[in-house]
């Protein structure tokens, strides 16, 4: 898939995630069903924007440590920085996370954010590769559950991938937990 098309399936995805959001309640139902197995591991989530299914219920029940993302310069990879309910600062692109001063964490879970999926884990971001690198990186050292947190509205027939994208291991919706088959 060119970049133009893969930009313009972003586009149009984002687009109907506004117009069609679902159930945020259910969306907390199914993240924290499918959070079980992972109590007590380091859980990373995000803070949502621009319509995006929200995890921050899910995470305030986790009985791990919690963290969020951080941006630190282009195209690399996230870092991590715990979080357990206090203020945040505003980061690039319209992000928050925890200040400079909050203790880093490798989370072994991530909650991830999309605008589209398919059910083979595919995933359409925000185009900048930051959730890719990541994944990357800590699957090459250790295990990694990675779980995209979607409005059921927001899935693709398919998405083709590229050589670089990671996918993911899980999609929740406000309707059902998909276990993903790359």
């Amino acid at each position: 898939m060119t970049g133009q098309a893969k930009s313009l399936l972003r586009k149009e995805a984002l687009a109907k995630r506004l117009r069609l959001a679902g159930d945020q309640d259910a969306i907390h139902r199914m993240l924290r069903r499918a959070l079980g197995p992972f109590r007590e591991h380091v859980l990373a989530g995000y803070w949502p924007m621009r319509g995006e299914a929200d995890p921050r219920a899910a995470m305030a029940e986790h009985s791990g440590p919690t963290c969020l993302p951080v941006v630190t310069g282009r195209a690399v990879p996230l870092v991590f920085r715990a979080w357990t309910g206090g203020a945040l600062v505003a980061g690039p692109f319209g992000t928050s996370h925890p200040p400079e001063s909050a203790a880093p964490l490798v989370p072994n879970v991530l909650i991830v954010p999309l605008a589209g999926f398919d059910r083979r884990g595919n995933r359409i971001g925000y185009g900048g590769g930051y959730y890719d690198r990541t994944l990357e990186l800590l699957r090459k050292s250790g295990g990694v559950q990675a779980i995209g947190l979607a409005f059921s509205s927001q899935e693709l027939s398919e998405i083709p991938a590229e050589r670089f994208d990671q996918p993911l291991d899980q999609i929740v919706t406000d309707r059902e937990i998909i276990t993903a088959n790359p």
